[in-house]
């Protein structure tokens, strides 16, 4: 009809876990008074035989799926996908997603990042040899080398001694663990948007801490480690998480650009933690990435 407002029908295609958390309700209503409607693709059916969609938003992963993408593309050159699989693949190993961390070039010069000190271990015979980790003191954090989003990659542990070692399956990522006030700083970016917020984390381990502990500890149960007599909930009271600062709006943004164009990614996020090390000083602020 003519005059009528144009819509657009996006078709999404995400794991039962991730579509619980992001399509709710009120998001699909929000879209749906701006003109955009949200339509779930039916796994059990293929993908060009659905819609038509004017954008595939995906958190999905398999050759099969890909080849479907494919697919979709040639028979629909004016649909947007996002993201393209082969970006989306680059995140699935934990070496490959922080080494455009570490060669990103950022123009503002009264801010610091990188990313912490880390070594893969490939097999139990490195996983004790000494000389494998020069670089590294403890604690570690051990986490596996792929990054799929499955239950088990999400296994992560933080390492106290050699001893927390045996407990640990090879391939893995061994990343020194980084004081930061027990907050993280979650990044989401969507395009040009970027949003920062913050988040409670794994409390500060110090060097008399470190001392008494032994082994390892997943992190479902790290938070332990507060202290002894008080809770989770009192312990995080004093991080004083509300008072704690952002990191410069300005600077979040470069990242996340920087990120963006290299990793050739639309959708995604990423933690930074602040090194305690540093306070909170701006001029000294030292800020660590991981991306997901």
């Amino acid at each position: 009809m003519a005059g009528e407002e144009r819509r657009f029908k996006i078709g999404y295609a995400l794991l039962p876990k991730k579509e619980n958390s992001f399509i709710r309700e009120s998001l699909v209503n929000q879209a749906k008074s701006r003109g955009i409607d949200l339509v779930k693709i039916d796994r059990e059916r293929p993908l060009v035989d659905q819609g038509p969609f004017d954008c595939v938003l995906h958190k999905l992963y398999g050759e099969d799926w890909k080849s479907q993408l494919e697919d979709f593309r040639s028979r629909n050159p004016g649909a947007v996908i996002i993201d393209s699989p082969d970006a989306i693949e680059r995140l699935h190993n934990r070496i490959s997603m922080l080494q455009v961390v570490s060669e990103l070039k950022i123009e503002n010069q009264s801010e610091t990042f990188g990313i912490p000190k880390q070594i893969v271990i490939y097999d139990q015979e490195t996983l004790f040899d000494k000389q494998a980790w020069e670089l590294l003191k403890f604690p570690v954090i051990a986490k596996p080398l792929v990054a799929d989003g499955s239950a088990k990659s999400h296994k992560m542990a933080l390492v106290f001694n050699h001893e927390g070692l045996n407990k640990l399956k090879p391939p893995i990522v061994l990343q020194e663990f980084v004081n930061h006030g027990g907050v993280i700083f979650k990044v989401y970016v969507v395009g040009e948007y970027v949003k920062c917020v913050k988040r409670k984390s794994l409390p500060d381990v110090s060097e008399e801490k470190l001392n008494s502990l032994e082994g390892s500890l997943p992190f479902s149960q790290v938070s332990n480690l507060a202290t002894h007599e008080k809770s989770d909930d009192k312990y995080y009271k004093m991080m004083h998480l509300e008072d704690t600062e952002l990191p410069p709006q300005s600077f979040m943004t470069d990242i996340a650009k920087g990120l963006r164009r290299a990793m050739n990614l639309n959708l995604f996020n990423f933690d930074v933690i602040r090194d305690t090390r540093f306070g909170n000083r701006k001029e000294r602020e030292v800020v660590v990435v991981e991306k997901h």
